[in-house]
């Protein structure tokens, strides 16, 4: 998939119509509407909100769905878990996967969407905004965090709206 710029293949029309304006260089985001589309996916219910926004956006705008989940690196104290833990968040993974192929086999007769499960293990802001630079994500739609302790600390969701590097949709 490329998102490149066809400018060299049409002649640029000036700003009155005439040829030879000067076609702007490379990649620029959003330009022909959105390309990719990213969404997180923790399996928490906004999460799934989420998704299931990102999935009507991309079908509207003929986007790819990147859907996302990144697996948590637990902190010290889990540590001593080690394997059973990196077990568990794959498992996760696995259901995910698993519970988004049975959603569009429900709706395969209505309509379509090209989408593609990604997962990384690591921290969820950092793989998100990684994995929207990777895929030069359009716009990325995370749901409302769920955790009181977000208050303070601050979720994923502000913490990539305050990055300003691409359009974020909060879902409630």
């Amino acid at each position: 998939m490329s998102n490149e710029s066809d400018a060299e293949d049409v002649e640029a029309v000036g700003a009155a119509g005439e040829p030879g304006a000067a076609a702007p260089a490379g990649f620029e985001l959003g330009t022909d509407g959105p390309k990719v589309i990213l969404a997180g996916l923790d399996g928490s219910d906004s999460s799934w909100r989420a998704t299931a926004y990102a999935a009507g956006l991309a079908r509207r705008q003929g986007a790819t769905l990147a859907v996302a989940y990144v697996q948590p690196i637990l902190g010290a104290a889990t540590a001593l878990a080690g394997a059973a833990v990196e077990e568990t968040t794959q498992e996760i993974a696995d259901e995910l996967l698993a519970a988004l192929r049975e959603a569009e086999h429900h709706v395969k007769e209505v309509w379509r969407v090209e989408w593609r499960f990604l997962t990384m293990r690591g921290d969820p802001y950092t793989g998100l905004a990684k994995l929207a630079d990777e895929l030069r994500a359009d716009a990325v739609v995370v749901g409302a965090s769920e955790q009181a302790g977000h208050r303070v600390i601050g979720s994923v969701a502000v913490r990539l709206v305050k990055a300003g590097r691409w359009p974020v949709t909060v879902v409630p």
